[in-house]
């Protein structure tokens, strides 16, 4: 019997400084290319420095074998311009990518950008958009599509996508909206790292971040090192917080605490707004063996929150080769 393999797409922790941003987000891919990364998570949103696609561009022409895990938010595009880039990479590079479902971004941006949809609509959307994608990208045949936000008359992408190379879709929403959409088109829905660690699985695919050492307790000095506690920063979240409707970011916000606790989660990398997701912290021998057991549950997707410094990274690689599954 083959042993289950993770499959991991690094994220950089945020960065607010354009001047470094492609620096960090070359280093973060080219270390995930030599070691196993299955490759970049890239964002979306106004705020965002370089456009997803242009960057997973960059990095593919830069890179071996990366496939990246490329954000797509319907308000910044239609179906089909999507699939053309999806079949674009697939003949420039002979490679797939994944595809990150999302709706989210600042209600400001929102409003700049004239999208008055609700929460709600957003997902009914983003549905009808990974359905006609689909469609669009395995049928042999001109597609028709009628749908609440989009319709679609004899449209097809020529050539048509070699079945090796048809995209992966995930879903990263909390509510039960994107539940639900994520149920009903079959995408691997994502989670955050539940703060208990085990009773809170319930996706295939998790959010989080990886800090260790040798030691637990080295691990633990490391951490708190790395990431300080700052009022400015705390101070940020909350403005950002007053800008969005996103489920999981309320979850994560609301009544949680910036302890490090016991069993290594810890928030306070999101409480000061110096990542996007909580962190485990310990020794790579802890974290091995809690990747075994989130495995067991039926883990097989991370997106995973990395620090771009090739120290904190060959950390994390240890970490990760004491599970067995990497």
């Amino acid at each position: 019997m083959t042993t289950p393999r993770l499959r991991i797409f690094p994220a950089i922790s945020r960065n607010r400084d354009p001047s470094k941003y492609i620096g960090e987000l070359m280093q973060v891919a080219e270390f995930a290319d030599r070691n196993g990364f299955e490759g970049l998570l890239l964002f979306e949103g106004n705020d965002v420095f370089v456009e997803p696609w242009a960057m997973a561009q960059h990095i593919m022409a830069n890179t071996e074998r990366s496939s990246p895990l490329i954000a797509v938010n319907p308000v910044y595009m239609h179906p089909f311009t999507a699939v053309k880039f999806v079949s674009s990479f697939a003949q420039l590079y002979g490679r797939k990518v994944y595809l990150n479902m999302i709706t989210g971004t600042a209600m400001s941006d929102l409003q700049g950008l004239g999208d008055d949809q609700s929460h709600g609509d957003r997902y009914v959307r983003l549905g009808e958009f990974v359905e006609l994608m689909r469609q669009l990208l395995s049928s042999p045949r001109p597609v028709n599509f009628q749908g609440k936000f989009y319709t679609a008359s004899n449209l097809q992408l020529r050539p048509r996508l070699a079945t090796g190379l048809m995209p992966e879709f995930l879903i990263a929403g909390q509510s039960e909206a994107a539940q639900r959409v994520a149920r009903e088109t079959g995408c691997i829905k994502m989670q955050m790292l539940p703060p208990d660690l085990e009773n809170g699985l319930n996706a295939p695919g998790m959010n989080f971040g990886i800090f260790a050492r040798e030691g637990r307790d080295e691990a633990r000095r490391a951490a708190l090192l790395r990431f300080r506690d700052d009022p400015d920063n705390r101070e940020l979240l909350t403005l950002t917080m007053g800008n969005t409707d996103s489920v999981w970011k309320r979850k994560l916000y609301e009544g949680q605490s910036a302890e490090l606790h016991n069993n290594g989660y810890w928030l306070l990398p999101f409480l000061t707004f110096q990542a996007d997701c909580p962190y485990l912290v310990g020794s790579y021998a802890e974290i091995g063996a809690k990747l075994k057991s989130f495995a067991a549950k039926g883990l097989t997707t991370i997106m995973l929150d990395m620090v771009s410094d090739e120290a904190e990274m060959q950390h994390v690689c240890k970490a990760l080769a004491t599970s067995g599954l990497f």
